[in-house]
């Protein structure tokens, strides 16, 4: 799921922290489970409840989610008061990196996972006898699990898989219309660019007014990009890991493939791209054939576009060549504050909602998440209430982790993403993009 960018945010938390802002108010709910082990934790004066604070982002499905589980939670351990506080997303960045170095931050804390890098020093390692590192490895998959694990020591559990590669929305009603077969039966890439320029349309005056295949949002773009690489045989990443090597015979053959599917007539990216005719706003309003977006659209457009009437599915693309490996980041997750007070609870707390599977199903379904939890992703009940996720079983493992970089929001959405833009808009050359993308990738290392 796209978030925003840190070096835009760190200027503006200068600002937010002289002007203030409010929180929505804490969410508190009934009791839960058998009581943490004691040490290591400051005791509630008797006859009162132990107060343990959570921070998190406002969405209200992943709030509904945790709302539900802190009331499972204080049922079985009716000794503690879990406050959930949640922030508008901006306001939620610019919090923690105003509360974190004056150690006033929340006792749990949700994070993206691969922020994990960038703030581990200001984050408890989980205990061993809460989950090691190589159980933790075990019960998570790859990718969302690597991004909060740093130096060889763990910092917290993920939540999602966050999937940006390969899934496509279908528009059911269109494919029909262009008398194209449903579902799709793609074998490789050329079969898609098939259809899409099927499916793509122009108006009177010649401007595209249906996208085939709108890939070039920035999220999609970024994430075919680096698995296009990946699945031609080469890396993004230097040898030691210290570094990005862009400007190989693996990004251009990748990016080149992108330029031709736009020379094909698939989608034109001057008229659809991350600022205007944003895929998941153009798929539900009936402007694109296939729409290149992580799930997590699914939900939004259904909520943000309520009168759709088109019949439509969700699926996922082969790869380029070869396996279908790529990478992702480490979706959203919980973490423990080390001046926290109250850790052993805190960790107790979060493998309650993040390792236990039948909990673990429960929040992935009210946020409508794929799961980083594998024996959840092939529950049944993730079947019923998610169908698109089992279409992806066979692809999860496939999965690496993105890797630890300085700023992962600057490289994908300041630097990858415009300056491939441009490419397919024709207003730099292949070499001119990859270049700039690898000198500017590493100066975020210095």
């Amino acid at each position: 799921m796209k978030t925003k960018l840190f070096m835009l945010l760190m200027v503006l938390s200068l600002v937010l922290a002289a002007c203030g802002g409010g929180t929505a108010p804490a969410t508190k709910s009934p009791a839960g489970g058998e009581p943490a082990p004691a040490a290591g934790n400051q005791p509630a004066p008797a006859g009162e409840k132990t107060v343990v604070r959570m921070w998190a982002h406002t969405n209200n499905a992943f709030i509904s989610g945790y709302e539900a589980l802190i009331t499972a939670y204080e049922a079985e351990h009716p000794e503690v008061d879990i406050q959930l506080e949640h922030f508008d997303y901006e306001l939620y960045l610019q919090t923690l990196q105003t509360a974190m170095p004056a150690k006033e931050e929340a006792d749990i804390l949700q994070l993206f996972g691969t922020w994990t890098s960038q703030y581990h020093e200001r984050l408890a390692p989980v205990p061993a006898n809460v989950m090691t590192l190589e159980d933790a490895q075990k019960t998570f998959y790859a990718a969302p699990i690597g991004g909060y694990v740093v130096d060889g020591v763990l910092y917290g559990f993920p939540q999602e898989f966050n999937m940006e590669y390969g899934g496509v929305l279908v528009n059911k009603t269109k494919f029909e219309a262009a008398g194209l077969a449903f579902p799709p039966k793609w074998e490789t890439m050329d079969d898609v660019l098939a259809d899409a320029k099927v499916l793509a349309q122009k108006d009177a005056s010649g401007m595209q007014s249906v996208a085939g295949f709108h890939f070039t949002a920035a999220d999609p773009t970024a994430a075919s990009f680096l698995a296009g690489i990946k699945q031609r045989g080469g890396d993004y990443w230097n040898a030691d890991r210290t570094g990005f090597t862009f400007n190989t015979p693996e990004a251009r053959a990748q990016l080149q493939w992108m330029m031709d599917a736009v020379a094909a007539g698939t989608v034109d990216p001057v008229v659809f791209n991350d600022s205007t005719n944003f895929v998941i706003d153009a798929f539900f309003q009936g402007k694109v054939g296939i729409g290149y977006i992580g799930t997590w659209a699914i939900a939004e457009g259904q909520t943000n576009f309520p009168d759709f009437k088109d019949e439509w599915d969700y699926v996922y693309l082969p790869p380029i060549q070869g396996e279908p490996v790529f990478v992702a980041d480490s979706g959203w997750g919980l973490t423990v504050s080390p001046n926290s007070k109250h850790q052993e609870i805190a960790w107790d707390f979060v493998k309650f909602v993040t390792a236990d599977p039948k909990n673990a199903v429960q929040w992935n379904i009210a946020s409508g998440t794929i799961p980083a939890v594998p024996s959840v992703a092939t529950s049944p009940e993730i079947a019923a209430a998610m169908p698109w996720v089992p279409k992806a079983l066979e692809i999860l493992p496939k999965g690496e982790y993105l890797g630890n970089m300085p700023d992962r929001d600057l490289m994908m959405y300041e630097i990858i993403y415009p300056h491939i833009l441009n490419a397919l808009q024709n207003v730099e050359t292949i070499d001119q993009a990859l270049e700039a993308i690898e000198a500017e990738a590493n100066s975020t290392f210095e």
